[in-house]
């Protein structure tokens, strides 16, 4: 675990790419001896058997079915490649026997020439299938093996996890704990000591001791003073204004606080070979220093990226200068925290302690941490709940999922911070460090990634001159996606995973998955993605050269320029997908029932769909439509501005997009205006009052059309006397224009000439008049009536007799609904 822990921090801090852990991780074990590269099933079979006694039994430990789990996997691999024996002379001998064809039916006889040799293409068919089907039976038998081994071993540290031991709190382990922690440090001084004691040693010490001595100061040096260099450099890379490229390039020089002090570390153990003193013991403990230095120093690197002094802007959480300050300190604790945790246990390990001796040692360093993560909790809590009064304010809901996720975050880091202590308390200490420990190394990843993450923004940033909104792009978006897929293997690593499981998950998406007949393992599906890309780009590529270089050149017009292109495009996508297939060796042949229920799928559900789609080819071989003509379909009018293979999408005049299903452009009335040419009729009406001379009024007009620029003279404008209207005498000035496109512009300007010779002549334009009949007019006096009764007229007079009376237009001022109520 110790080795693992190492690996994983260095990973994360050098590489600065959490993936790479996974790599750095594997074990140091040496390999015992290799299987050949053909597989010699004798030794298979000796291993086999040992390897079944030992899955019987489970008598052997965790460490002896680790190594058997690796030698069996050694050689599954050997079975695996064996399996490709012979395939480019089987694929031959099935080729000749699928020339030969179908065997004959029971009863029916062939050739004998063809009878023998089909016989002989069997049995040499058969011949050169053996080897392979020997080996993926012991594929499948080493195979069987590796799971079972894999189930006892989660097994075994499943009970090892949940095994009840000492507990801390009982004080007549403290003496123990204590004694056993100062019972190291004496062996350690012990061998310095008998070190120093040997005339030779000393000797040795004393002609390198100049060496020993300088190349002690330089590392102590560094070690104490490198980081306070690094932040010094940083601090001048500090302008009034901090673009993205010297935020970048102060963020490589801050990596120096970490390779600095570790620079020094290194030398000081350097320096500590060289002077002769270190032993066994003493070189196990300067290992352990050197690990648990660094894991300080990328955990405070880490805070001071995540909680910066300065804000300029760029801050990964939202927190005040006092908090901020606060998250710098509560991570270099935990870091220190952290370290502690790594010393002890590696200490422990290698001087033996008891199971006592490491609970009471270890339990109040836990205790701590867990306090600390409580502390952080409730930074990451006001950070989320500054983010929720900022969605508030700007009314967006973009970092609402994250906020959410914080808040989930930190409750986890409270519970941890609670439940750890508490079970080592109790007596289940493995189960506590084995919840603390991963908790706070999966808090650095994540540490890492948000880290990586702002510094994709940065270079975005920086590529794309972008400085608004950046962070919530599709491009850093999907980045950190890729970077959170890349740490999953470090997070299983992390929680308890081993190596040996990442890998048996990496043979097991490499051998894909079967349906049926057909195996789509990540090599088909990769060639699949990467012919047909290449295919799809040449088309496009195809399809710019056509539509930019080559057509416009011809006299085509553009809806056949357009027709080409696009069927060059559905064509090259076919091709690239029937390449793509065939190169990645799928068999269409297989996936007949497939093609079969989808045919039905096709006849009831998307017919729709395949009606659309073939309505889309039929515009685009006959050309009914064009691109850029004015069409009118189901009343209404607009440009045709894409054909595509479900729809056609018309820009109306209004400029909103019609989106109409091919088939009904293929099966319903279309009116295209600009079909073939863009000349048109204009018809533009008129009235004139009566007693108007119909021949002055149509010189007039004649006049007006012919002066307009837009219309033709071959034919020439033409005025139609239309008839007696109601109040007028009704002309038309019916005109063919040389743009139909500009039918509306050029009737307002025959309407605004028309206006003003009208008035010029003196010609009136009538308007409708309407005569108003009151039937019932006493209703009108009615209130007059009463009011003179009120003032004392008899009752029993005399009323007027009513009348119909006739009012004009201007008569009904005073009754706005004309109705004469």
């Amino acid at each position: 675990m110790m080795q693992l822990l190492r690996n994983l921090l260095l990973a994360l801090t050098l590489a600065l790419v959490p993936a790479g852990a996974a790599i750095l991780a594997a074990p140091d074990a040496a390999h015992a001896q290799q299987p050949p590269d053909a597989p010699d099933y004798e030794r298979w079979e000796a291993l086999a058997d040992r390897a079944s006694n030992a899955i019987a039994n489970q008598r052997a430990s965790l460490a002896a079915f680790e190594k058997l789990r690796e030698d069996i996997a050694e050689w599954r691999t050997v079975f695996a490649n064996a399996q490709s024996i012979n395939a480019s002379a089987i694929a031959t001998l099935e080729a000749q026997l699928k020339a030969l064809g179908p065997a004959p039916a029971e009863g029916e006889e062939e050739s004998a020439d063809i009878a023998r040799e089909r016989e002989a293409l069997n049995d040499r068919l058969a011949e050169l299938r053996a080897p392979v089907t020997q080996a993926q039976a012991a594929y499948s038998e080493a195979d069987e093996m590796i799971r079972s081994v894999d189930r006892i071993i989660r097994e075994r540290q499943t009970e090892e996890l949940l095994e009840r031991g000492p507990s801390p709190l009982n004080p007549a382990h403290w003496s123990e704990g204590v004694g056993a922690f100062f019972s190291t440090f004496t062996t350690v001084r012990a061998e310095v000591l008998g070190l120093l004691a040997s005339p030779t040693e000393r000797a040795a010490l004393t002609s390198t001791l100049p060496a020993v001595a300088l190349i002690s100061l330089i590392g102590l040096v560094l070690l104490v003073r490198g980081r306070f260099w690094a932040e010094w450099l940083v601090r001048m890379l500090l302008p009034v204004k901090v673009t993205s490229g010297v935020w970048l390039i102060r963020f490589v020089m801050s990596l120096g606080e970490i390779v600095m002090p570790v620079l020094g570390m290194l030398l000081l153990a350097v320096a500590a070979g060289i002077s002769g003193l270190v032993a066994t013991h003493a070189s196990a403990l300067i290992d352990s220093l050197f690990g648990a230095v660094f894991i300080f120093l990328v955990a405070r690197w880490l805070s001071r990226r995540l909680f910066a002094r300065e804000d300029d802007g760029r801050l990964p959480l939202r927190l005040e200068a006092d908090d901020r300050r606060k998250g710098r300190l509560y991570g270099a604790l935990l870091g220190i925290v952290v370290a502690v945790l790594y010393l002890l246990r590696d200490v422990a390990d290698g001087n033996g302690w008891t199971s006592e001796a490491r609970v009471v040692v270890v339990f109040p360093i836990m205790v701590i941490a867990g306090l600390l993560l409580i502390r952080l909790a409730r930074l990451l809590a006001v950070h989320c709940r500054a983010s929720d009064q900022t969605d508030d304010d700007t009314d967006s809901g973009a970092n609402t999922y994250r906020s959410r996720l914080g808040r989930l975050l930190s409750r986890l880091l409270t519970g941890v911070a609670v439940a750890a202590p508490f079970l080592a308390g109790v007596g289940y200490y493995k189960l506590g460090m084995g919840l603390l420990l991963p908790s706070l190394m999966s808090l650095m990843l994540m540490a890492t990634i948000l880290v990586l993450r702002g510094v994709v923004v940065e270079i975005y940033v920086l590529a794309t001159r972008k400085s608004e909104g950046t962070s919530d792009d599709l491009v850093p978006m999907l980045a950190g996606f890729v970077l959170v897929l890349l740490s999953l293997p470090v997070f299983a690593l992390i929680w308890g995973a081993r190596v040996a499981d990442l890998s048996e998950l990496w043979v097991r998406f490499k051998r894909g998955v079967t349906l049926g007949d057909l195996t789509i393992s990540p090599t088909i599906f990769l060639t699949l993605a990467v012919v047909f890309t290449l295919g799809f780009v040449l088309t496009r590529v195809l399809q710019g050269t056509l539509k930019n270089s080559l057509l416009p050149k011809t006299k085509m017009e553009m809806g056949a320029r357009d027709a080409i292109v696009s069927g060059v495009g559905y064509v090259g996508i076919l091709l690239a997908a029937l390449i793509a297939i065939t190169s990645a060796g799928i068999d269409l042949s297989s996936l007949a029932i497939v093609a079969g229920a989808l045919s039905v799928g096709i006849g009831f559900g998307l017919q729709n769909i395949v009606s659309n789609f073939v309505s889309g080819i039929i515009l685009l071989i006959e050309r009914p439509i064009s691109q850029g003509d004015w069409i009118e379909v189901n009343g209404q009018h607009g440009t045709v501005r894409e054909i595509s293979v479900r729809s056609t999408r018309i820009e109306t005049f209004d400029r909103s997009d019609l989106i109409i299903p091919n088939s009904d452009l293929v099966s319903g009335v279309v009116t295209n205006y600009t079909k073939g040419s863009t000349v048109g009729r204009l018809i533009v009406k008129v009235g004139v009052a009566y007693g108007t001379d119909t021949k002055w009024v149509e010189g007039i007009l004649r006049e007006i059309a012919t002066d307009h620029p837009m219309v033709l003279m071959n034919p020439e404008p033409t005025i139609l006397f239309r008839g007696f209207g109601t109040d007028s005498y009704d002309f038309e000035i019916r005109a063919i224009l040389r743009d139909v496109n500009w039918i509306m512009n050029v009737a307002s300007d025959m309407n605004h000439a028309i206006a003003k010779r009208f008035s010029e002549e003196g010609i009136e334009i009538p308007y409708q008049q309407r005569d108003l009949w009151l039937r019932n007019p006493e209703m009108l006096t009615g209130a007059a009536a009463g009011a003179a009764q009120k003032k004392g007229a008899e009752p029993d007079a005399p009323q007027p007799k009513p009348e119909a009376q006739h009012m004009d237009d201007g008569d009904g001022a005073g009754d706005p609904d004309g109705d004469g109520r």
